[in-house]
């Protein structure tokens, strides 16, 4: 049985160069390998065998809050935002509601994120089921998580990746000792937001009913001011 590597040093021990041509599809399956190693001993260090349960849970709900807050800042940034959230102004494009739900949460992380996360993830979108799953671990709403890390898996299954504002992976994982189905990512380094300018635009935004209570809205303004709001 092939034990798993316990530290960086025996992750690159295993790497290998290749003997004649290296092509492209080489070098993204070794990056791919050494992102999921690599991921694989972040969690196994932080759920270690010897942590009690409660333990475990409350790692991986500061991780899950933290990774959330990183991917929507990246979200936000991506220089494609902009025109997808001007589309969703006119037409609630389903893209736009993406980085509008990334708005959302960076200037309050229960000011409405979730129900365009959704609308998004019903769309087919995996980074918005990400988001989803991340912010339902988060809360340490363990069967709410599992649900979105099954729709990440049936949405790559099917191929529906759609627009992917960050690059970013994911993969569901079914032997996860906590939630028995958890998702597998890897997310980009981070930059930061003016969030004192973000939670100042959406505190401007109108809060309309949408069935579920109120939810703020996006307005032409706002994609105006988008890129002052992804600068730093």
């Amino acid at each position: 049985m092939t034990r798993s590597p316990r530290t960086i040093d025996d992750i690159l021990d295993r790497a290998r160069v290749l003997q004649g041509p290296y092509t492209r599809a080489d070098l993204e399956a070794a990056r791919e390998t050494v992102a999921r190693r690599v991921n694989e001993l972040r969690w196994e260090r932080a759920l270690d065998d010897t942590a009690v349960p409660s333990t475990r849970s409350a790692v991986r709900h500061e991780r899950a809050m933290t990774d959330l807050r990183l991917l929507a800042r990246a979200v936000i940034r991506d220089p494609g935002a902009v025109g997808r959230v001007t589309a969703f102004d006119d037409h609630r494009e389903p893209d736009g509601a993406l980085a509008f739900a990334c708005l959302l949460y960076v200037a309050e992380p229960d000011g409405g994120a979730q129900f365009w996360w959704e609308y998004a993830a019903g769309a087919g979108s995996v980074t918005g089921a990400l988001c989803l799953y991340l912010m339902h671990l988060s809360r340490s709403e363990l069967r709410d998580a599992r649900h979105w890390a099954h729709q990440i898996g049936d949405l790559r299954d099917l191929g529906w990746d759609g627009y992917m504002p960050v690059d970013h992976r994911a993969e569901r994982v079914d032997a996860d000792p906590l939630l028995g189905t958890a998702v597998r990512y890897v997310l980009p380094p981070g930059r930061a937001v003016p969030e004192a300018a973000v939670r100042d635009a959406v505190g401007r935004l109108a809060a309309e009913d949408a069935g579920l209570g109120p939810v703020r809205q996006p307005t032409a303004d706002l994609a105006g001011r988008w890129c002052d709001l992804a600068s730093v």
